[in-house]
């Protein structure tokens, strides 16, 4: 290897390695882009990047999940072996990887048992404390914003440090040499995200630095389909009831009292930037309204010298009235919505803390597409607060009365909760009086969960109006009714939604055959669960709906080459 970084980035599939241990995983990333093993990293890796490359410090990301879904033959063991860094750094940022990262993490200690390890992520914080426990985790950081402590953990480790530095570091959980865990304060909490930048300039120049195009592409399908996002904020104003991100999950846990936003001039430049490089989609994560309508002007102003042609899909978190949705219209010409009412009624919404009507939920789809809008997207779930099983069939009607009052730019989707409510949310925190009922609260009980032979038994939670089997089974028969939904208005051709339909009838078919399996004795338990294996992977993509029906347009070509390869010799 020409380099050798400071910090290498891994990234683990979600359960290590899901090309040998049979499971249906489910429709659990069918609404997302990734597939079941969420190769997707998190964005957080980019801006870790940027900052170590600004102090100095060479960083490599390679994602793991990825590389191993992509090649059958891809042995990761033995690239962990050839590498080597100061520091390696994992992410458990979301929980369902709570089982790779911990394999991967010990493959790093089993061949580098010198090198120390860093996990880090939302998961990482709420569990820090029986995360540093596992001998192969070395140090834990806290929070949302890693780049300054991993900075100062880095330079601590390069130098040679005594234990004594590290007792400076903010948001380390560590152990000595002696085994002893110390708990840093959980003090670094930018209040404004003016410093961290999502640099796409320079991952393409980590890519040609380690000629690894491969270790560093986000989600499969990307390269084809080059959908960025850019991040408003850190933090939340909203109460989603279901999670572990909202406002006071990360008053509790994470220490913030309050969001920190970009500034909205740099927000601004950041889709300007990625407009220059590739034609694909822009996500903007996080409802733009949540720092101010005055936040909201200054960000749309900055934008209109310049005319972005990419999709840019934004969120709204709660009712949007017609002036905001004409000055989104205005900026950017190729504009989409997501939304998330949860479910039709009402009551159920309510408890999931979302406060606005049906009414309201109309009200945006008509003005946005009578402005434009070229895709609104309706996400609906099940598993929810005061959700029953006929409660969840008549979202679907619902979802055909939009179908009928509208046109195809209309996109609803439903999934389930899963496969895991979020550990800090109200609804796990505070279960009895959300309606949940927790199956299990620690962490390596969710460890083991992720390899359960079905999502059914993954499931860390059921409710007060249904418990696992009915939330498996009114997904299915959910996603089946809009799928029939979709045919009928047009949505799917027949050979479609047949295809959808055939694979949830083998989904609900092959639940039957686990559960018998489950059922035997442990020997033969596990010899017919192997013997179900060579379906199992198949049946947990484009199970409820087609990957299609999430995509947004990419303009012309991916990639804008020369703008790329200009910058890279120009800017520094």
């Amino acid at each position: 290897m020409a380099f050798r970084p400071d910090l290498i980035l891994l990234h683990p599939p979600s359960v290590y390695d899901f090309r040998k241990i049979p499971s249906l995983l489910g429709p659990v990333s069918d609404v997302i882009p990734s597939k079941p093993i969420f190769e997707m990293y998190p964005i957080g890796f980019t801006s870790i990047v940027e900052h170590l490359l600004i102090k100095g410090f060479e960083t490599r990301i390679i994602n793991l999940a990825y590389r191993m879904l992509r090649d059958e033959t891809f042995n990761a063991e033995k690239l962990i072996r050839k590498l080597d860094a100061y520091l390696f750094g994992i992410d458990l940022h979301w929980l369902p990887h709570a089982h790779g990262s911990l394999e991967i993490a010990s493959l790093v200690k089993k061949h580098h048992p010198s090198r120390p390890v860093v996990m880090g992520g939302i998961a990482s914080t709420y569990f820090h404390r029986e995360l540093i426990r596992f001998p192969q985790v070395d140090f834990v950081i806290r929070g949302d914003s890693a780049e300054v402590p991993i900075s100062l953990l880095l330079s601590a480790i390069k130098k040679g440090k005594d234990e004594n530095a590290l007792k400076e570091i903010p948001n380390l959980t560590w152990k000595d040499k002696s085994g002893q865990v110390h708990f840093n304060e959980l003090a670094y909490l930018p209040t404004s995200l003016h410093s961290f930048t999502n640099n796409y300039l320079n991952m393409f120049r980590m890519a040609m630095k380690y000629t690894d195009i491969q270790s560093m592409i986000p989600f499969s399908g990307w390269w084809t389909y080059p959908i960025t996002a850019i991040m408003t904020c850190r933090g939340c104003t909203e109460r989603c009831v279901i999670c572990g991100a909202s406002a006071p999950a990360f008053a509790e846990y994470g220490c913030r009292k309050a969001p920190a936003f970009r500034p909205p001039d740099l927000l601004a430049q950041d889709v300007v930037n990625i407009s220059r490089y590739t034609n694909g989609p822009i996500f903007i994560v996080g409802d733009l309204r949540q720092a101010g309508m005055d936040y909201v002007e200054d960000f749309f102003k900055s934008l209109e010298t310049h005319v972005i042609r990419n999709h840019v899909i934004i969120e709204l978190f709660k009712a949007a009235s017609r002036e905001y949705l004409e000055r989104v219209a205005k900026i950017f010409p190729n504009f989409n919505i997501e939304m998330s009412p949860e479910s039709h009624d009402e009551k159920v919404r309510k408890a999931c803390g979302k406060t606005y009507s049906n009414q309201d939920v109309t009200q945006a789809l008509s003005d946005s597409l009578s402005l434009g809008c070229h895709k609104f997207d309706l996400f609906f779930m099940t598993g929810m607060p005061y959700q029953n099983y006929e409660s969840v069939l008549e979202t679907i009607k619902w979802c055909e009365e939009l179908m009928k009052r509208h046109d195809r730019r209309v996109n609803l989707f439903i999934s389930p909760l899963a496969p895991f409510l979020d550990p800090g949310s109200l609804g796990f925190e505070q279960a009895e009086k959300s309606g949940y009922k927790i199956l299990f609260r620690d962490l390596e009980s969710h460890r083991r969960a992720l390899i359960a032979p079905s999502w059914k038994y993954t499931l860390n939670y059921e409710t007060q109006w249904m418990d696992r089997d009915q939330i498996v089974l009114s997904t299915y028969h959910a996603a089946r009714s809009l799928n029939a939904a979709k045919l009928r208005h047009g949505y799917l051709s027949r050979e479609e939604s047949e295809r959808v339909d055939s694979r949830i009838a083998a989904a609900l078919e092959m639940h039957e055959e686990i559960d018998r399996a489950m059922a035997l004795d442990s020997e033969d338990r596990e010899n017919a669960l192997l013997a179900l294996r060579p379906k199992l992977r198949d049946l947990s993509e484009d199970t409820v709906c087609l990957k299609k029906e999430l995509k947004w347009p990419v303009l012309i070509k991916n990639f804008n080459y020369f703008a790329i390869g200009w910058d890279i010799l120009l800017k520094r």
